[in-house]
């Protein structure tokens, strides 16, 4: 029979499901329906619900308004009903990738929406937290800590409100606050609700270009393509994200149906080209452009002459794009993508002649063939270091820019408020006082300090590359060997499985015929000579008891040995780099650590 003993140790065991932490580079966002005053029934789920569906279609009315044309790099904005403990919402999440432009497209979307509609609070965090707190560090009270802000931020009709303690205070706050307490003060209690202009002004600092801004977040260029490709890219040109992704992301087995000589097995065949603009995000084309991508096999001889270096550079992003969508389409780490099946059913419907592949004709007559200037990717490093140093005016006299304007303009922000910082002498535990705190709570004193030996100061200060290699590996979310840190999803550890499958699989033909090369060479060196060694030897004693005072040859003989080692070491790191297809690598980290750039692969 259970008891009411049983029943308290029971429940003093239960713990709640800790909510599951947000995933990197991705922003959450709540909209609420909150009236105030509070209405007399405390629960009316049925009118919340009508609101927050009147919500959901106005949301999807700016979307169609502000972002026509846009694309997203990773994932889109959208809203969906949400029920959570008795409480109902709009809610959504974005996974925005590198592009933190769609994080402040969303920002500005939500803004605009709680114009629209003034009984509607918005909550919007990313894996930072409080990411609009921290836009405006520099002006918040100094009770706001990153500790106790959770629950107080809101965007309402436009403005940034955020909740007050109790009672006014520059002291540290303790008191945190629940999602119900933050509700409550908002219908009941309207004075704790902070307007800070100066605040808000830098909270919302990125948004002071939108909605121009967001059309600036695209870049077109004129690329040549496979024309399946530009069909593809006509019928929807946010396929553009998944596969300019795939080919930043790619790896050996994304790899593998490029290596081949023969170019007829694949999807998009370099065969049939057509030259067309392609819209592009920002950082994706930043992301295409700056890769080091030797021409696959399958390519071989397909592009133009160097010397022509603008259709050269067209057919080369080009390239680089078409091996971004056959990656798309044959890696199965892709297959169950919506845009990668919306893909191959619209390349069916053209197999059973429902569609037609775009004509010459209709492409010059119809298709827009915008080319946006690249100067926006123009940042030299001797640029950087001007604009740094407060000299960037210097170079408008000679008609030079760091980038585009909004990126001066940043550059400027980020570094005076960094000067703020440093010149602040009442910056708390995160800031120039740290070292003073840490000395003050010291267990040792002076005179222990100047007693120890510099063996001991040599091995404080010494560096555990160890130590230092595990904490990377659980930053990284990769084993550490410990068994502390987090352990391999399933999906990548079978991806691993099948790189080392891949390897093993390796045509034995062309290892064999790579054998008979190395063999080759290495005879032409004579390094593969037994003898050659003795031979060398005696050659060098003979010459050196030589009587007719001749100087010896044998420090000769041993440099050109050394010359033909160094032009062997040579092929064999040019053969690597080439092996790595543009991707990371032993060679080409070799390289980096020498501060060498890699050499472009001219032979094709």
């Amino acid at each position: 029979m259970t008891t009411e003993e049983d029943i308290a140790w029971f429940k003093s065991t239960f713990r709640p499901i800790p909510k599951p932490e947000l995933p990197d580079d991705s922003v959450e966002y709540f909209v609420y329906h909150l009236p105030t005053p509070a209405p007399a029934v405390i629960d009316d789920a049925a009118e919340t619900r009508a609101r927050l569906l009147q919500v959901q279609r106005t949301a999807a009315d700016l979307t169609k308004e502000l972002l026509k044309d846009y694309i997203w790099q990773r994932e889109s904005f959208r809203l969906e009903i949400k029920k959570d403990d008795g409480i109902t919402s709009l809610h959504g999440r974005t996974n925005y990738g590198d592009s933190i432009e769609d994080e402040w497209v969303i920002v500005y979307i939500l803004r605009e929406l709680s114009k629209r509609h003034s009984d509607i609070w918005i909550k919007v965090t990313d894996s930072d937290g409080e990411f609009l707190l921290i836009e405006a560090a520099g002006q918040l009270p100094s009770w706001l800590e990153p500790e106790v802000a959770d629950n107080r931020v809101w965007i309402h009709q436009g403005e940034l409100r955020i909740i007050k303690p109790k009672k006014d205070t520059d002291r540290k706050v303790t008191e945190k606050l629940s999602f119900l307490d933050a509700k409550k003060i908002v219908q009941e209690e309207p004075a704790r609700l902070m307007k800070s202009p100066m605040i808000q002004e830098e909270a919302f600092y990125r948004l002071r270009n939108y909605p121009k801004q967001i059309a600036e977040n695209l870049h077109s260029a004129v690329l040549t393509i496979p024309r399946k490709v530009a069909f593809l890219l006509h019928q929807k040109p946010a396929y553009i994200s998944p596969a300019v992704e795939a080919f930043y992301l790619r790896d050996p087995i994304a790899l593998r149906p490029l290596r081949a000589k023969d170019s007829s097995n694949l999807t998009f065949k370099p065969d049939d080209m057509v030259t067309v603009s392609v819209r592009f995000t920002r950082v994706g084309y930043a992301q295409l452009k700056s890769q080091e991508f030797p021409v696959p096999s399958s390519w071989a001889g397909k592009l133009p002459p160097r010397e022509d270096e603008k259709a050269y550079n067209r057919a080369e992003g080009g390239m680089k794009l078409a091996c971004g969508f056959e990656m798309l389409f044959s890696d199965p780490h892709h297959q169950d993508k919506p845009a990668v099946r919306e893909m191959k059913l619209l390349l069916e419907d053209i197999e059973t002649g429902d569609e037609t592949l775009p004509t010459d004709q209709e492409i010059n007559q119809n298709w827009d063939k915008r080319e946006d200037d690249e100067k926006w990717m123009d940042i030299s490093f001797e640029d950087l270091d001007r604009e740094l140093k407060g000299k960037g005016k210097e170079k408008e006299t000679t008609g030079g820019n760091f980038g585009d304007a909004g990126a001066q303009e940043n550059l400027q922000r980020i570094v005076a408020r960094f000067e703020e910082f440093l010149n602040d002498n009442s910056a708390g535990f995160d800031g120039a006082d740290f070292i003073d705190d840490f000395n003050s709570d010291s267990e040792f004193d002076d005179d222990e300090d100047e007693e120890l030996s510099d063996e001991e100061e040599d091995k404080e200060a010494s560096f555990n590359e160890e130590e230092f290699a595990r904490m990377m590996k659980e930053m990284m979310g990769m084993p550490s060997g410990s068994g502390q840190g987090p352990s391999l999803e399933t999906p990548l550890r079978n991806r691993v499985q099948d790189l080392e499958t891949d390897e093993e699989e390796d045509d034995t033909e062309q290892i064999h015929e790579l054998s008979r090369q190395m063999e080759a060479e290495l005879k032409g060196t004579g390094i593969l000579d037994l003898n050659r060694k003795q031979q060398q030897k005696l050659a060098a004693e003979a010459t050196s008891t030589n009587q007719t005072g001749e100087p010896s040859n044998a420090g000769a003989e041993e440099g050109d040995e050394d010359d033909n080692v160094n032009i062997n070491l040579a092929k064999n790191l040019l053969e690597a780099l080439q092996g790595q297809a543009g991707t990371a690598g032993p060679a080409g980290n070799m390289l980096s650590m020498l501060n060498l750039r890699m050499p472009q692969d001219d032979r094709h």
